[in-house]
Formats: C-alpha cells, structure tokens, sequence
C-alpha cells in the first residue's frame, strides 16, 4: 500500500510560502523604524519556510514583520540607523509586543 515509504523532496525547490526580501521589505523596515520611537530589532533566523526575518517593534509595543535576506542585510539597517538588534531566539519577544497585540486583535485576524 506505501502507506511508510517517504517520498523525497527535490532539495533545489523552495517551498511553496518562501520568498526572497525585496526592496520593499527593506523599505518598509526603515520606513517603520524612522517614523516610530525606540525601535528595536528582533532578528529570526532563517527557516523552511521563511527567509531571515526581522521584527521591528516600536516603544508602544506596535511592530512589523519583515524578511531581511540575510542577518547580516538586518545588521546593517540597524546600525545605519542606531536600532539595537537582538536574537529573538536568545531574547525573546519584549512585553509591550504582546500588550499591544492584545488591545489590537484585529491584527491577529490577517
């Protein structure tokens, strides 16, 4: 029946949800941080399904999520712009980020 046998994967093909970043996640990432106060960045590492991403998160707890390409892409927007960058996988996720997904739910519905 096969219901055990694996089935591989060609390694070369991407999945269907990845993408590369593009000019505008960039834009967007900068665009976020020069019109907010106490910006911070959150890098997240590269995975299956996503490229490397940053977390952009204002002082009020609002926040973007955008693709960065490479950590190195991310580092260099933060320091252009003197944006502390942490690991999110180190640091985790600030307390403001979840207070303000709380009062805006209608975020969490995209």
């Amino acid at each position: 029946m096969g219901w055990f046998t694996r089935r591989t994967a060609d390694p070369t093909t991407p999945t269907k949800l990845d993408r590369e970043a593009t000019a505008d996640d960039l834009a967007a990432l900068t665009a976020f941080a020069t019109s907010r106060r106490g910006v911070e960045f959150y890098l997240e590492p590269e995975t299956t399904a996503t490229d490397t991403t940053v977390v952009a998160i204002a002082d009020d707890g609002e926040w973007i999520r955008r693709r960065t390409g490479t950590p190195r892409a991310a580092a260099k927007i933060a320091q252009k712009h003197a944006i502390p960058l942490y690991e999110a996988a180190r640091t985790g996720y600030p307390e403001r980020m979840r207070a303000w997904n709380r009062a805006h739910p209608e975020r969490r519905a995209r």
